[in-house]
């Protein structure tokens, strides 16, 4: 009768090989060694549905920032004067140093931008009431009108876009848009942006928001 327990025949250095081991081990070890080729094809199609979403992500911001851009042509503005004009519009009063956080430039490049919206007469600044040499920012009439204008062809953009999406296509644009961002930011922009919800709950109006 054979041994069940004598191991089989070993290789020259008097232990089994890799080879033999995948074998003696079955199929299951043979998988996690070389995927087969329908996992393979399907990461290879993960991926590339991934980088499809990227893409998309690229187009709509282009085609989302397309409109006021030719509009900010006509004034020698970029996108950094606009994004200055919305937030400061958004939040009247908003300090140099808060605007700064927000939108992550440095303060020489802010600085530029914002020398050219004062001496144009878009955008002005007042000292602080608690640190006179605080500077507050606030729009002008003027700065009110373009940001208003530039305001309206992005809502429009993204009205067309969520009623085209189908039911429950805001709740989960919000939630995707929300995952995008970084994780220590997320609990800052909620308070930021004002959230419809939450406007609500205080009492508020809720107006529909974009941002360059």
């Amino acid at each position: 009768m054979t041994d069940v327990s004598t191991p089989g025949p070993r290789s020259a250095s008097g232990l089994r090989s890799a080879s033999e081991k995948a074998a003696a081990a079955g199929p299951a070890v043979a998988l996690e060694v070389a995927p087969s080729a329908a996992e393979a094809s399907g990461a290879v199609e993960g991926r590339d549905a991934l980088i499809a979403c990227a893409e998309l992500l690229f187009f709509a911001y282009r085609d989302f920032t397309g409109d006021p851009d030719a509009v900010l042509e006509e004034y020698g503005f970029g996108r950094a004067h606009h994004r200055v004009l919305h937030f400061v519009a958004r939040h009247p009063g908003l300090s140099v140093a808060e605007l700064l956080d927000i939108l992550k430039i440095t303060k020489q490049s802010l600085s530029r931008v914002l020398k050219q919206l004062v001496s144009e007469g878009f955008v002005m600044q007042r000292a602080g009431d608690a640190d006179r040499r605080e500077r507050r920012l606030y729009l002008t009439p003027k700065g009110t009108r373009l940001t208003d204008k530039l305001t309206g062809l992005q809502v429009r953009r993204i009205e067309a876009a969520l009623l085209a999406a189908g039911p429950e296509a805001d709740t989960l644009t919000r939630r995707f848009l929300f995952a995008m961002i970084a994780d220590g930011d997320r609990q800052k922009v909620e308070a930021l942006i004002r959230l419809p919800a939450a406007r609500a709950a205080a009492g508020g109006a809720a107006p529909a928001t974009a941002a360059p």
